[in-house]
């Protein structure tokens, strides 16, 4: 039995000039199961428990950390139902997309920058990174302490300290990543069957979700994958295949240009000339001349 689902908003937590809430409480079993239109850092401070997450259950001690993208249903739950007995104490920081905005100039990295879109846009997982370090521990309380008590500069210094919050998951997420991604390296053969797999749908509207469901590959893994194996992005290696296709129907069939570039996937014929002369520097037509030459 699935739980019900209750959403929190912005303007419930958010407030001018800030866009900024943090927080430090004692998880209970009285906030519900629940989803925001904010992203959500939050960090386990103190004591044991559960993290209800999307579909999964993770248990939590100190020192996890959990990025929570807009739209993600989750909760936290103690160990035990006697609070005062054994405390889940976690740290929250929440911001949502004008944050986001102000913390260009700050962050001046289009990496980090899509990152945080791609959570506020629900196109992310959740991650879950370890504090070994303690460093990230000491930044959440430096930002409970300047939101808590503003100073002269509060603004600024909480600016500083949500970027560096958001930097140093980013980089362990990503060494993380790339340690299972060394350890746990994708069989080429698997690749292989994804490019088989478009080269014979060529007519097909084929996007980065169909290939997540074929390969259950996550959609950065895929583009990695793409990058790694044919040297382009999964849209420009698609497209150079249905031009490549539609150049061997040009010399070897007399069809009409329009319906080879419906036989390739293209239902544009604006779209379809501005890709072919853009690969091959020629029209199709001309194309067609030369090659029968």
């Amino acid at each position: 039995m699935k739980m019900s689902v209750e959403q929190l908003k912005s303007e419930s937590f958010l407030n001018l000039p800030l866009q900024l809430f943090v927080n430090r409480c004692s998880e209970n079993f009285v906030m519900p199961f629940h989803t925001h239109d904010f992203i959500e850092y939050s960090y386990v401070a103190e004591g044991r428990g559960f993290h209800h997450i999307g579909d999964d259950i993770v248990p939590v001690s100190k020192g996890m950390l959990f990025v929570i993208p807009v739209g993600i249903p989750h909760v936290f739950r103690p160990m035990s139902t006697n609070a005062a007995k054994a405390p889940l104490i976690i740290y929250n920081c929440l911001f949502n997309s004008e944050l986001i905005h102000s913390l260009r100039h700050i962050l001046r990295d289009e990496y980090l920058i899509q990152h945080l879109v791609d959570l506020e846009q629900n196109q992310q997982h959740y991650i879950s990174v370890t504090d070994h370090s303690g460093r990230l521990e000491e930044i959440m309380i430096q930002l409970y302490r300047e939101f808590s008590v503003p100073g002269p500069g509060s603004l600024a210094m909480l600016d500083t300290l949500v970027s560096q919050l958001i930097i140093m998951t980013y980089r362990q997420n990503q060494q993380r990543n790339d340690q299972n991604y060394a350890h746990n390296p994708p069989v080429p053969h698997d690749m292989e069957a994804m490019l088989l797999y478009l080269r014979q749908h060529l007519s097909e509207r084929i996007q980065m979700k169909n290939l997540v469901q074929l390969s259950r590959w996550s959609e950065k893994k895929i583009g990695r994958m793409f990058i790694r194996y044919t040297g382009q992005t999964f849209g420009a290696y698609f497209q150079h295949l249905r031009i490549q296709k539609s150049c061997e129907l040009l010399k070897q069939t007399d069809h009409k240009v329009s319906m080879i570039a419906e036989m390739v996937g293209y239902q544009d014929m604006d779209s379809f000339y501005a890709a072919f002369k853009k690969i091959t520097g020629e029209t199709p037509l001309v194309y067609r001349k030369k090659s029968r030459v």
